[in-house]
This record gives structure tokens, sequence and C-alpha cells, in this order.
């Protein structure tokens, strides 16, 4: 799956998976901002290797906050 982040003049971003827009699936919104989380593992923080643990990527939308998790 490929993204395709487009930036708006307000600081938010219209997204593209595989030349589809992304819209919110809450209110239809089409504006996001985002932003990167570490899907932890207990293993992972027992063992102090927080950076083994795999990333997913967030879009967030702007009007309702519904955050949307890709793992890339």
């Amino acid at each position: 799956m490929q993204f395709q982040e487009f930036p708006q003049a307000d600081g938010t971003i219209e997204v593209q998976m595989d030349g589809r827009p992304l819209t919110c699936t809450v209110c239809g919104g089409a504006h996001f901002h985002e932003r990167s989380s570490l899907l932890n593992t207990r293993a992972a923080a027992f063992f102090n290797v927080n950076w083994a643990n795999k990333e997913a990527t967030n879009y967030i939308c702007t009007q309702c906050g519904y955050v949307f998790w890709f793992m890339l």
C-alpha cells in the first residue's frame, strides 16, 4: 500500500492510499494530522529494547479526532 501526503495551507494534510483519497469513516473529513506510534510488546519492554518494536503511522482527523492506524 502506498501513501501520498499533500500538505495544506492550514498545516493539515490530505492523504491518498493507492491513488484513492483517505476520508474519515466517522465524519467524512479529508484533512488529517500525522504522527508515528510504537507498537509496544511486553517482551521488548521487559528487556528494555523498545527500539525493536514495530512502528505505525497514525492519521488523525482534524474534524472529529478519529485515529487511523496503519502498519507500514
